[in-house]
C-alpha cells in the first residue's frame, strides 16, 4: 500500500525503527525463551536460539518463524510444537511497545511525516508492527527491508523529502546512513535495549546526531532541533543530549 504521493516532496520525513526503538523486543525475547523452555527445557530453548543466531547471520534480519521451522527437526512427535506458532503471530506486541511510542508518532506527525522503517522477514515483522498497532499509527507507511541502510534509494524514492530524520537504537546503522546522506540526515539514536547497552564505549563515526534514553524524549521537539542538529563531519565526542537538542 502506498500512502503517500511519491511525486510531491515533503518538508521531513522521519524514519522510525521498530524493535527496541517503539517497542521492547527484547522483553518478547525472554518471554519466548521462557515458553520455550517451559515447554521443551533449556537444553532445547538453547538449541532454538542457536538455530535463530546462524540464520540471522545468514539472511541478515530477525527470522524467529524460520528459526521455529528449523527447530522442529527432532521434535516432530511433540504436540506441543504446533502451539509455538500461535505464540508467536499471537503475541501481545501491543503491550510491549515503549511509553508514549503512540504518542511520539502523532507528534511527529505533526511536524512531517512519519514512516517505519525496519529490518526483517516479510511475514513475521509485519504481523508484530500491525499486532502492535503501529501499522495503523503510521498509516501504512511501512518500509521493511533485509538491511535498512543499504536501501536508502528506495526509501527516498518512495518517501521523497527535503530532510530525513532516522530514529534507532543501533548507532552503527546511524552512522551508515549518514555517511550516505550527510547533512540530509539527523540521525536519533534511543538509549533502549542491549543493541545500545553494547555499544556504549564504542567510537561511533559519525556519531549520533541527537541521543536521548527514551523514545518519548521526542515529545519535546520541535522541527526546528532536528533541522538544526549536527552535520555529516561535526567534531562532536559526545552525541547531543536531548536536553542539549532544545
Amino acid at each position: 500500500m502506498l500512502a503517500t504521493d511519491p511525486s510531491a516532496a515533503v518538508e521531513m520525513v522521519f524514519l522510525l525503527d521498530v524493535d527496541n526503538t517503539l517497542l521492547d523486543n527484547d522483553r518478547f525475547a525472554a518471554d519466548l525463551g521462557a515458553r520455550l523452555e517451559q515447554t521443551f527445557g533449556a537444553d532445547e530453548r538453547n538449541r532454538y536460539w542457536a538455530l535463530f543466531a546462524g540464520l540471522r547471520g545468514e539472511l541478515g534480519y530477525a527470522d524467529y518463524l524460520g528459526a521455529l521451522q528449523a527447530f522442529r527437526r527432532g521434535l516432530e512427535d511433540e504436540a506441543a510444537l504446533l502451539q509455538m506458532s500461535g505464540f508467536l503471530l499471537e503475541y501481545p506486541f501491543a503491550q510491549r511497545l515503549y511509553p508514549c511510542a503512540l504518542d511520539v508518532i502523532a507528534h511527529l506527525g505533526e511536524l512531517g511525516l512519519p514512516v517505519i522503517l525496519s529490518d526483517g522477514d516479510v511475514v513475521f515483522q509485519p504481523r508484530k508492527i500491525q499486532v502492535a498497532g503501529l501499522w495503523a499509527a503510521v498509516a501504512g507507511r511501512v518500509l521493511i527491508q533485509v538491511h535498512k541502510q543499504s536501501t536508502l534509494d528506495a526509501t527516498q524514492r518512495r518517501y521523497p523529502a527535503a530532510h530525513y530524520v532516522m530514529v534507532d537504537d543501533k548507532p552503527q546503522i546511524l552512522a551508515a546512513m549518514k555517511q550516505t546522506l550527510g547533512a540530509k540526515l539527523t540521525t536519533v539514536f534511543v538509549r533502549q535495549g542491549h543493541y545500545a547497552a553494547e555499544a556504549a564505549g564504542t567510537a561511533i563515526e559519525p556519531p549520533p546526531d541527537l541521543s536521548i534514553e527514551h523514545i518519548g524524549e521526542l515529545m519535546r521537539f520541535d522541527r526546528s532541533q532536528f533541522s538544526a542538529a549536527a552535520p555529516l563531519h561535526a567534531a562532536a565526542s559526545q552525541p547531543t543530549t536531548a536536553s542539549q537538542g532544545k
